[in-house]
């Protein structure tokens, strides 16, 4: 049953009204009538009688709702319900509103084939509701007969045009009661000028719980701290929405995510505007200047900190740096994020948050890594909820269950649909015994034949950055496409014990006639691995390539396109094409299983976060095809103004020359 009693509504509408009473300006001009009210802090009126009551239900021709019906044996009406209500009705003045504002046919107009029940309900709220409003900024309140609960208990519809919203509903008369108390602190939680300080019995409970709840939630409670900060928010209480949304970024939300008055203290502006901003940045549409509302109140130190750190977000060099052991841990998460041990960089942030210190009392966690290009991406729904789990700035508690990793630690996982189902084809090139900062000087020179040059810029690892980030820069002012080049951007790291690898997410199209293999010019003094895989892509012949070097030469290798296997050398017996591609087997299923027998063979993993969500440096290695022989032609597109000169071979498929 509802508590909705005269018993339960006496001391709430008592306590409500001397809560407004207390708030108004002594020296402000009222009316007679509100001047009373005030005085006698009471903002109801007389209570209804049971004839009244039993004659407006013989009126209107329903037996009111329980709530409603105990609330005007308190009395009958209510003045300034909320901040927008300033006149509730009673026994004489509810009505049935049968679309006297005209506003069904709109409603109903509105609806699409695509409307929810509960959309077409509201929208026929204006035929059949109960008009409670009698005074109000354009806001109309209803109760429901149609919508009605086991306890008969109607729902309240309110809906103003100026909030652009579809009706708003409340299960019964006495939860919207709750809720315009609720809006009515809010209104009022900050003074303005001339107004008393907003101090009562019900801002002080609320004040002590949120103090509570913010040590609750470096305990480690952040739901029970944040149910009850989503109370003193409902309320208006000062630091309760900084607070809650602290927790809710690390939860994975950015909708309305603003930190409120604590993004513009000093004290906090440097662990809470970076992921603010990231957000901003995020999404290029929005003008800069509307940092200036965003983060209204700020001081010119704040603001130009702001800017400062929106340009490092947006050109990728932004680094979290705090202090401490905690910092220290940061710096070596970074480093192995950036060769793609997403899952150890995560235990060594998990692990050392006990140590991490806030910059004052209202700082409930570490935030400002999510806005760092290589940590950000360690960041999952259930690592935020770990983090908020775990005990730390001084408080003590039981830690979490350490959630599981992210990277499978095999190659397995290549062979199962990417996102959108887009990882068709792939391949990849593993070397031994080195660090993934040599793999440029090893890819990116040679001609395809064994002789050395042409290294050029991708000699250079590039920033971290995700793959299709850096394939588009790659291509930025490019002017010339040729058919027989094809040097690709790769993301380089770690690929397990004692391995490096450089990984290509969408390769060219694998042409056997011409196709060279990095491995030789990858394996000086060492062994190295290529893979090119494309079993399931559509639009090729099923292809799977394998070949192994070892001190600058080819030790063995196999090619299967289209049916056809082709293979040099001594192949492993673990590793023999004639295990996997026998009639039995589709191509995803010998796909998995080959990659499976190079994972055991040669004891690697490939990063499979790292790779499809994080951030990676990449390299532009050598051609991994060789360069035209006598006779061959090859198609050269170049884009712009002017044409060059065509160099012999080359075909100009835009004006139909060729160079001689």
């Amino acid at each position: 049953m509802t508590d909705t009693t005269t018993c339960a509504w006496r001391p709430f509408l008592l306590r409500w009204s001397g809560e407004w009473a207390d708030c108004q300006p002594a020296d402000e001009t009222r009316s007679e009538e509100e001047e009373a009210a005030r005085r006698a802090r009471w903002l109801g009126f007389p209570p209804a009688p049971e004839h009244r009551i039993a004659a407006m239900e013989e009126r209107l021709g329903k037996r009111m709702p329980p709530s409603y019906r105990e609330f005007l044996k308190i009395s009958d009406g209510w003045r300034h319900a909320g901040g927008f209500v300033s006149l509730l009705a009673g026994t004489a003045d509810a009505r049935w509103h049968n679309n006297e504002s005209e506003l069904a046919d709109d409603f109903e107009g509105f609806l699409d084939e695509d409307a929810d029940p509960q959309e077409r309900w509201a929208a026929g709220i204006w035929r059949r509701g109960l008009q409670l409003d009698v005074e109000s900024d354009i806001t109309y309140v209803f109760l429901d007969p149609e919508d009605v609960d086991e306890n008969g208990e109607w729902a309240v519809y309110t809906w103003a045009s100026w909030r652009a919203e579809a009706p708003e509903r409340y299960p019964s008369f006495f939860a919207f009661m709750r809720d315009m108390h609720r809006e009515f602190h809010s209104l009022h939680a900050e003074a303005r000028d001339g107004e008393p300080p907003f101090v009562n019995d019900t801002t002080r409970k609320l004040d002590a719980q949120l103090e509570a709840a913010r040590l609750e939630a470096l305990r480690g409670g952040w739901e029970r701290a944040g149910e009850a900060l989503d109370e003193a928010k409902a309320y208006g209480r000062p630091r309760a929405a900084g607070l809650r949304d602290q927790i809710r970024r690390l939860l994975g939300e950015t909708y309305l995510v603003s930190f409120e008055h604590l993004v513009t203290d000093p004290r906090y502006a440097p662990e809470l505007l970076p992921p603010l901003l990231a957000e901003h940045a995020a999404h290029s549409y929005r003008d800069d200047s509307l940092l200036k509302f965003s983060l209204r109140g700020a001081d010119e130190d704040v603001m130009s900190l702001a800017y400062t750190t929106l340009a490092q977000v947006r050109d990728g060099t932004y680094r979290y740096a705090p202090g401490g052991a905690f910092g220290e841990a940061v710096a070596r998460a970074r480093e192995l994020a950036r060769w793609g041990d997403t899952d150890g960089a995560w235990q060594t942030l998990r692990n050392a948050l006990p140590l991490w210190e806030p910059l004052g009392p209202d700082h409930l966690a570490p935030l400002a890594w999510v806005a760092e290009p290589l940590l950000a991406p360690l960041l999952t729904p259930e690592r935020g909820r770990e983090l908020l789990s775990t005990p730390r700035g001084g408080q003590t508690g039981v830690r979490p269950r350490p959630t599981a990793g992210l990277d499978p630690g095999n190659l397995a996982w290549l062979a199962e649909p990417g996102p959108g189902n887009d990882r068709a084809s792939y391949r990849f090139v593993l070397v031994e015994g080195v660090e993934p900062e040599e793999l440029p000087g090893r890819l990116a020179h040679g001609d395809g034949e064994g002789n050395e040059g042409g290294g050029g810029d991708g000699a250079v690892l590039s920033e971290p950055m995700t793959w299709w980030e850096a394939r588009n820069r790659s291509l930025r002012g490019k002017r010339e496409f040729s058919s027989y080049d094809d040097r690709p951007v790769m993301a380089v790291g770690r690929a397990g014990n004692g391995w490096s690898f450089a990984f290509d997410a969408d390769p060219a199209p694998f042409d056997r006639r011409r196709f060279s293999s990095p491995a030789a010019t990858a394996s000086t003094g060492t062994r190295a691995v290529v893979v090119w895989s494309g079993l399931r892509a559509d639009h090729e012949e099923a292809l799977f390539h394998l070949s192994v070097a070892q001190d600058g030469a080819e030790q063995y290798a196999f090619t299967c396109e289209g049916g056809e296997v082709r293979r040099s050398g001594r192949i492993p017996p673990a590793l023999d094409p004639v295990r996997f591609f026998g009639d039995a087997e589709d191509g995803a299923e010998a796909e998995r299983s080959l990659l499976e027998a190079v994972a055991e063979e040669f004891t690697v993993s490939l990063p499979r976060h790292a790779l499809t969500n994080g951030r990676l440096h990449t390299c532009t290695t050598r051609s991994w095809t060789r360069p035209p022989g006598e006779g061959e032609t090859y198609t050269v597109i170049r884009a712009g103004l002017g044409t060059a000169p065509l160099a012999v071979g080359e075909w100009d498929a835009d004006n139909g020359r060729d160079g001689g």
